[in-house]
């Protein structure tokens, strides 16, 4: 009978429970309507951008396939299953879900049992008349009881609401380290072929200048070229090299950056020589307001603020009243014989209520701690967001002016090439000294070299755009509150010997 009190008292407070605190609605971003787009003017950033089509995901997942470079594609494979920083942001999302379940018990009673055994005895020669020893050989007390705080304010299941949020949130932290970590690879890959590029550049030169240094040789073994112009020659071919053996400074720390983004020492892996064989890819766009769903870092600072409007609930709970519901019992006997006989039960049930009545604004502390904890993180929801557009800006720009000025470096180095070949035939035609043909040289070179550069910065700047748009992230991505929820007790690891 009292078990049935006990159980209808229950239902009936997590029946009249409610949620205090306010309810969450997404705040407010600032946003325009597109992107900047082609015109008169060099401050437009998107020309030939063209807005998001159904075929945009062909990459979906998998972005880095988009520059159809193989060596990049296996490469990249590696960082799903090696990278350590990827590894433990992992440990952070599995942690952030455990923390659900240990908010999700507090719903539920907490059940303890135990059992007790106790000898004792007194002692006969304390030296009190009248007092004799007194022994008893066993007490035992196995014992069950059962505590719950029903959740009438909502306290726990505002909790609970706070930590998914912060679950989703880390789920979104775990796609922007990936992301993150991808292009950082890209970025590294691509400036390692740019140099590998260069490289190559440099040592066709230096061939070119032997055959140079060879010609004036035989210039000046016959009497034509002076000595001077032997030295120029010989100047500019030892600098040439020395140039081609300095690129291998950076790609050396390219190639060990890479190393570590795949989980391997940099003596155990390498990229053979290879100059960029491809073309920055036309890029799918996207509309302004679809880049909140397609920025996983955007996301996680939405959930973060989601969680901390939560924890403002249950701040707030703390104004309310706690009541408790416990039950005991048991057996106590001093004998295992009538240990569980009907007499030897004993049992205690009942309710309390407990208020805070004078805390001194600690309450009150805790609530606009966290009502300002949630304007911080509606604060840096809204810079993220601010942050994301000015990235996409910078890259289009970067994009559209390096493809202009590819263009134009492109026909200054026609010219240079053409201004050399004049300045060899002149000197060989002896109409003209070598230090005409070592400054058609230099500046046929400094031009080859600014080439392939930009070609590097084009195709970095391609990595970057994806990534500001979010790879191909979104928000669909992002796991349910029943996904990120745990649904069964985790496993018990065990070890064998």
């Amino acid at each position: 009978m009292r078990t049935r009190i006990f159980v209808v008292v229950a239902l009936a407070l997590g029946a009249s429970s409610c949620l205090v605190g306010p309810k969450y609605v997404r705040p407010d971003t600032a946003g325009a309507a597109s992107f900047k787009e082609p015109g008169p003017t060099y401050f437009k950033e998107a020309p030939g951008w063209k807005q998001g089509q159904p075929m945009d995901d062909m990459h979906r997942g998998k972005w880095w396939e988009i520059f159809g470079d193989a060596q990049l594609n296996q490469i990249e494979e590696q960082i799903e299953t090696a990278n350590q920083t990827l590894a433990a942001s992992e440990a952070a999302y599995r942690g952030a879900r455990a923390a659900i379940r240990v908010s999700r018990s507090q719903l539920y009673p907490t059940l303890t049992g135990g059992a007790t055994v106790i000898g004792q005895g007194t002692s006969g020669n304390t030296g009190f008349a009248g007092r004799g020893a007194s022994q008893t050989a066993l007490l035992t007390v196995p014992e069950v009881g059962a505590t719950w705080v029903p959740d009438l304010w909502g306290q726990v299941r505002r909790n609970i609401e706070a930590n998914v949020a912060t679950a989703q949130a880390s789920a979104a932290d775990l796609a922007n380290t990936r992301l993150s970590l991808q292009t950082t690879l890209a970025l590294d890959y691509f400036q390692l072929r740019g140099l590998d590029a260069q490289k190559q550049l440099l040592d066709s030169t230096t061939t070119a200048y032997q055959r140079a240094l060879q010609l004036t040789i035989n210039r000046y073994n016959q009497g034509i070229a002076s000595q001077v112009d032997v030295a120029q020659a010989q100047t500019q071919l030892a600098q040439t090299q020395a140039q081609s053996t300095d690129t291998l400074v950076a790609r050396q720390q390219f190639e060990h950056a890479i190393a570590i983004l795949v989980g391997k020492p940099p003596a155990e892996f390498s990229i053979p020589f290879g100059p960029i064989t491809v073309n920055p890819p036309a890029i799918p766009g996207l509309l302004p307001s679809e880049l909140l769903e397609r920025r996983p870092d955007i996301a996680s600072n939405e959930r973060h603020v989601a969680s901390a409007n939560a924890s403002v609930g249950v701040a707030i709970a703390a104004y309310y009243p706690t009541v408790t519901l416990s039950a005991s019992g048991g057996f106590e006997s001093t004998s295992l014989a009538t240990l569980f006989t009907w007499p030897s039960r004993f049992w205690s049930l009942g309710p309390s209520l407990s208020e805070t009545i004078l805390d001194f604004g600690r309450r009150r502390g805790q609530v606009e701690q966290a009502e300002a904890t949630y304007d911080q993180a509606v604060a840096n929801y809204r810079e993220a967001v601010l942050t994301a557009f000015q990235q996409v800006e910078d890259e289009l720009a970067a994009l559209r002016i390096l493809e202009q000025e590819a263009e134009q470096q492109s026909g200054a180095v026609n010219f240079a090439e053409r201004s050399l070949q004049l300045a060899n035939a002149q000197y060989e035609g002896g109409i003209a000294n070598y230090l005409q043909v070592i400054s058609a040289q230099e500046i046929a070179l400094s031009n080859e070299v600014t080439a392939v550069q930009l070609k590097t910065r084009r195709m970095t700047a391609s990595v970057s755009l994806i990534e500001a748009l979010g790879g191909g992230w979104d928000a669909s991505q992002l796991p349910t509150p029943k996904e990120v929820t745990p649904q069964k007790p985790p496993k018990v690891a065990t070890s064998s010997q």
